[in-house]
């Protein structure tokens, strides 16, 4: 596969939406979706290792290259939802392999769940599902209102450079080689530096969360093979609640897969791990679409 993106956009809810995408046209169709705040690029490492695929990575709305939504909308994760679905439309995909990483691979599972027919087969990176929250509906509800408001009257962050930007993303966890991988697409230059092209509603709390027992839900719900592959250094090692999840979908999911590799929450952008990823995928894919 080449090692080049190509460039590639839709009209989707009015917005226009960003994208990238590597292999042949007539591959096995692969819907990448990226973590929070990241975009397309993020799978610019694994997508090319994926011989015989046609991976198509997106800019999910508010982040990347892809445009901001209404004034009135939000970003609660099921509102990708209708999105997904109008994108595979507009690519002619019937049904597609779903690969998302992160928030991604939230927004990749309750897509499976709602709409089993589209996807042939899952691959989670670094998560699986939501997690479930057990705090009452209206301590959600208020936290969703005022942090609405509040980045609603935040100026746009601006960086004095892209090494300003990286430095913050090396602060908040991320490795150096993905703070940089990812600066160019997340950032515009304007007069007064590099300003964050990402919607600042995205920093807003969801306004409901999903109980352990929707998140259960979800899971018997996905009835296609899944390969859930796990940076060891990612969120098994930072967050309990990941781990409790990750037995639960061995548990729940019907045809459920798991892998601990090497590496931190952006484990498929590490040109160390990517090839054992693709070679993971690539056989899952085998034995799982025939």
């Amino acid at each position: 596969m080449q090692t080049k993106a190509r460039p590639c956009h839709w009209i989707v809810d009015g917005l226009e939406l960003a994208g990238l995408e590597w292999g042949p046209q007539d591959g096995v169709p692969v819907l990448a979706l990226h973590g929070w705040m990241d975009h397309a690029e993020s799978f610019a490492v694994l997508a090319p290792l994926l011989e015989g695929c046609h991976v198509v990575a997106l800019d999910l709305s508010g982040q990347g290259l892809s445009g901001h939504r209404a004034p009135h909308a939000t970003y609660n994760i099921w509102d990708d939802l209708p999105q997904v679905a109008q994108v595979l439309d507009q690519l002619g995909w019937e049904s597609c392999v779903l690969m998302g990483h992160s928030r991604g691979a939230n927004i990749s599972a309750l897509f499976t769940a709602a709409q089993p027919d589209r996807v042939r087969a899952l691959i989670s990176i670094d998560c699986l599902t939501p997690e479930p929250v057990e705090a009452s509906v209206v301590t959600t509800l208020r936290a969703f209102i005022e942090e609405t408001r509040k980045v609603a009257a935040r100026p746009p962050r601006v960086f004095e450079s892209k090494d300003a930007y990286a430095a913050r993303r090396r602060h908040q966890g991320n490795p150096e080689h993905v703070s940089y991988a990812l600066a160019a697409r997340a950032l515009e230059e304007d007069e007064g530096g590099f300003r964050l092209r990402g919607d600042a509603r995205m920093f807003a709390s969801s306004a409901i969360k999903l109980t352990q027992a929707q998140v259960e839900d979800v899971m018997r719900a996905i009835q296609c093979p899944v390969l859930n592959i796990w940076g060891q250094d990612g969120l098994l090692a930072r967050r309990p609640q990941t781990v409790a999840l990750a037995e639960r979908g061995a548990a729940l999911i019907a045809r459920y897969e798991r892998h601990d590799l090497p590496g931190d929450h952006h484990l498929h952008m590490d040109p160390a791990v990517a090839p054992r990823i693709a070679e993971l995928v690539l056989d899952f894919l085998r034995r799982s679409l025939g």
